[in-house]
């Protein structure tokens, strides 16, 4: 499990990255792209992207904000996010050829995301990828035509999430209607990042009554999900 830099697009031509290897076996591995949240590339990240190895998966989580931090470079990812193209948007899928170049990747790739990666997640669900797990991501602007041809989706929101009310309701409307196989599930006790466990300090109860935090149910039974899903899509 190391960092490492990885080609990103035209515009950011180095990223920063967190690559986790499975640790049994030989490869090659069928790989994951772990796409952050507005924090960056955190700890947290890193520990999601260990998991995907210890599954078997070659895992990269790549740092969206290594043009300048999280300050300036926020602003220009959530943009190519609602445009759906950008800067942002050829970063991550440089990351994924980069992946899927390497000799230890099997081919076969999928991508998860938290919150804003969660939306590139989806973003990306109809460009190349095997599998897609967004996690309280944002819907595409026009959902009904980025998403078509999509990739099987396997997602996950809470109920309590401020950020996202409607969001599962409608993707899985989206998904029914294009024909798109899809897990959408929606976790009435948790809120925004309750798969993050971003929010162990002083402000953790703070979050908790906002509908923000960690839910160790609801995150036990997503990753549950979310393996399944790789397993059956990505393995075959």
């Amino acid at each position: 499990m190391v960092d490492v830099v990885v080609p990103g697009g035209a515009s950011t031509p180095r990223l920063r990255a967190h690559l986790a290897v499975p640790s049994t076996g030989d490869g090659p591995w069928p790989g994951v792209v772990v796409l952050h949240e507005l924090l960056g590339l955190t700890d947290d990240i890193r520990r999601h992207s260990e998991r995907l190895a210890d599954a078997g998966y070659l895992t990269v989580a790549p740092d969206l904000f290594s043009a300048g931090g999280a300050l300036r470079c926020l602003r220009a990812a959530f943009g190519a996010l609602t445009r759906g193209h950008g800067p942002a948007v050829d970063d991550v899928l440089a990351v994924r050829d980069w992946l899927t170049g390497r000799p230890d990747c099997a081919g076969p790739v999928g991508v998860v995301g938290f919150c804003m990666g969660g939306g590139f997640a989806l973003l990306l669900a109809a460009r190349g990828s095997d599998a897609a797990a967004p996690c309280y991501g944002p819907l595409p602007r026009e959902a009904r035509t980025v998403l078509v041809g999509a990739c099987p989706v396997v997602a996950s929101y809470g109920r309590r999430d401020p950020m996202m009310r409607g969001a599962a309701g409608r993707l899985e409307a989206v998904l029914t209607e294009l024909g798109v196989e899809h897990d959408v599930t929606q976790y009435p006790g948790a809120g925004h990042s309750f798969l993050n466990r971003h929010a162990t300090g002083p402000f953790a109860p703070l979050e908790r009554v906002v509908g923000l935090g960690y839910d160790a149910t609801a995150a036990e039974d997503a990753w549950a999900r979310i393996l399944a899903f790789f397993d059956q899509h990505l393995r075959a």
